[in-house]
């Protein structure tokens, strides 16, 4: 299956970040003294890239230095909350075991810094398992554009609409749409009927398969 490969997105999909990310926001915009709601973490966080974030949350003029200082301070808190509570979403390393072994190729593409991306998946041991690991650095425009897809796909040599890719955001499934893939809504953060339409939905990796990956790539109709 040289020709094909399996992308993730990290938070919400490799490990259950998010409501880690949103106690480590509800900190840090008390510190600065500055409103939100769950419904708007949730609108406005979740799948998002910082700049976005920030931006959208402070609601006042920030320019690229301050938008880069803020983040950098919220993602270190976030990091430090997090580190004794990292672990994979359910299935997902005997997954990493299936895909390799059947020759698929394995990447991770997120909108998080790179900082995130390394410690997790450090954390997590599966750095071995990737092909291509990309990061919110990596690409100027974010999902839900699908630039990160496109440059993923390109790194592991395969055709974006050849790519399974795991998402669990609207903007993340709509990037991983824009790009041609067959998409895999991943329910930890949403339900079904909050995503765009996804070939197939899972709520962890113990409910699908290397046939099932098999069928979604080779039967249109999966």
């Amino acid at each position: 299956m040289d020709n094909y490969a399996i992308i993730f997105d990290m938070d919400g999909v490799i490990a259950h970040t998010n409501p880690h990310h949103t106690e480590a926001f509800k900190q840090f915009f008390d510190k600065y003294n500055v409103d939100y709601t769950m419904g708007e973490f949730e609108d406005h966080m979740y799948g998002k890239h910082n700049d976005y974030i920030m931006r959208y949350f402070f609601k006042r003029p920030l320019d690229d230095a301050e938008v880069k200082k803020l983040a950098e301070e919220k993602e270190a808190l976030f990091r430090e909350m997090y580190a004794d509570h990292v672990v994979p979403i359910a299935g997902l390393p005997g997954f990493l075991d299936g895909l390799k072994a059947a020759g698929y190729r394995i990447g991770v593409a997120t909108s998080a810094p790179r900082a995130n991306l390394d410690f997790i998946i450090d954390k997590l041991s599966i750095r071995p398992y990737m092909d291509a690991v990309l990061s919110s650095e990596d690409v100027t425009a974010h999902k839900p554009d699908p630039a990160i897809y496109l440059k993923s796909a390109n790194l592991l040599q395969v055709q974006p609409s050849n790519c399974v890719i795991f998402e669990d955001s609207y903007s993340g499934v709509s990037a991983a749409r824009n790009a041609g893939a067959v998409v895999v809504g991943v329910l930890t953060s949403h339900t079904a009927d909050e995503l765009p339409p996804c070939k197939r939905y899972i709520y962890d990796y113990r409910e699908i398969g290397i046939d099932d990956i098999a069928n979604l790539l080779t039967s249109p109709d999966a």
